[in-house]
């Protein structure tokens, strides 16, 4: 008789064991996240399928220009995803069409080329709370970001967007803009 069960507990074993990794890894390290939306484009368009690294902000801060996933503040049961354009202690302007960030008394006019040419309307001046960041969707004109509600805390963030895995022609790993350094 235990000849017989024998396969079967290790079959059992076996899917035991890929369910607790999926699981594991699901929750620590990496989610599955489909854009819903037109806020990021031309970056991401509705439907796109990424994967969000929820392993990196365990062991270094956010930085500027990185996409992330979050809960939004006002319901944490609804997911946003968006850029940091101002970190903790950042003054954040809009002026001209252009993101000025003055970081530690430097001012940096941010080059955006992921904007596509499109300009970002509007006027405002933000000093952005420690623990908290100032993100903004990279289709501006058309984006409900911090603009709208305010900084986003940093308990709310969920991870760094690294992959784009659907559509399949348009595959893609994603890191940071290099911003010029401040002066």
């Amino acid at each position: 008789m235990k000849k017989v069960l024998w396969p079967f507990f290790e079959v059992l074993e076996t899917v035991a064991i890929a369910i607790v990794a999926v699981v594991i890894v699901r929750t620590f390290v990496v989610q599955p996240f489909v854009v819903s939306g037109a806020s990021m484009e031309p970056t991401f368009y509705n439907g796109n399928y990424l994967l969000v690294d929820e392993l990196t902000y365990r062991f270094r801060p956010p930085e500027r220009g990185e996409v992330i996933v979050f809960r939004y503040p006002e319901d944490p049961s609804v997911f946003y995803i968006k850029r940091i354009i101002g970190l903790p202690g950042d003054r954040v302007t809009l002026a001209d069409n252009v993101i000025t960030v003055y970081e530690n008394g430097a001012k940096t006019p941010l080059q955006e080329k992921y904007l596509d040419g499109n300009p970002t309307l509007g006027v405002f001046d933000v000093t952005v709370p420690q623990g908290d960041y100032f993100v903004l969707g990279d289709n501006r004109n058309f984006s409900y970001d911090s603009r709208s509600w305010g900084p986003l805390p940093a308990k709310n963030i969920i991870g760094l967007v690294r992959l784009r895995l659907w559509p399949l022609n348009e595959a893609d790993v994603f890191s940071a803009p290099a911003y010029p350094p401040s002066r």
